[in-house]
């Protein structure tokens, strides 16, 4: 009975576990910003990005070469995530955003390709439609971060302490084209980056969107035939 009822729940978290990973993804975005006013609370964030990255692995664990990619991928980033509590290094925030670009690009990238060859929109295939837009706009996080360590003052702040979740933020305002100028590129890299992301954002939107939208109108046609 325990062996079934096992077996069911592995089976559907497999079917479904894309959804996992967005309320991850949802809930590191609430959290961050609470997590980090408390100095004890800072491990927590390390973790639940940790989690958030295998869990992620994880859903695209269906293809095998995907999965020893992701992994290759996504260990010099947990290095350069927890090496950093122990030891300050120079090159440990360049090897963190490299290899976060990298990752979050193969991910997204990943899924998507996993939506675009799917022919039924199921619930699984819409998370994973809307967790490959949020993997987007978290690898131009990293590319914005790069910027600003490679050409300082590319990305100008009102916030007094930069750290990572700015760039974060930044990002989902520009692929969202909400742009609330409270952060803002003064460089022509990061203004030209700046307008890819956006428009990125607007062509992933129309296209997915459309696409999903044709792919049910053609099952509802079926169904009704039928």
């Amino acid at each position: 009975m325990s062996e079934t009822f096992l077996n069911k729940f592995v089976e559907k978290c497999f079917k479904e576990r894309f959804l996992f990973v967005l309320v991850s993804l949802l809930g590191f975005l609430f959290l961050s910003p609470l997590f980090r006013k408390f100095t004890a609370l800072g491990n927590l964030l390390e973790i639940f990005l940790t989690v958030i990255l295998l869990s992620s692995i994880y859903a695209v664990s269906q293809k095998k070469s995907d999965f020893i990619i992701a992994t290759l991928l996504v260990l010099p980033l947990l290095f350069s995530t927890w090496t950093n509590f122990f030891f300050k290094s120079p090159a440990l925030p360049l090897v963190y955003t490299c290899s976060g670009i990298l990752f979050f690009a193969f991910m997204a990238f990943t899924i998507l390709s996993f939506v675009l060859n799917k022919n039924k929109v199921t619930l699984n295939v819409i998370y994973a439609a809307i967790v490959a837009y949020l993997f987007i706009a978290f690898m131009w996080a990293f590319v914005f971060s790069l910027v600003e360590t490679v050409q300082p003052g590319s990305i100008t702040m009102t916030a007094a302490d930069e750290n990572f979740f700015h760039f974060l933020y930044y990002s989902f305002v520009t692929i969202t084209t909400l742009g609330y100028g409270d952060i803002t590129p003064t460089s022509e890299i990061a203004r030209s980056l700046s307008m890819i992301e956006a428009v990125i954002g607007q062509i992933y939107l129309v296209v997915l969107v459309a696409r999903l939208v044709g792919i049910h109108i053609t099952q509802s046609m079926k169904g009704d035939s039928q």
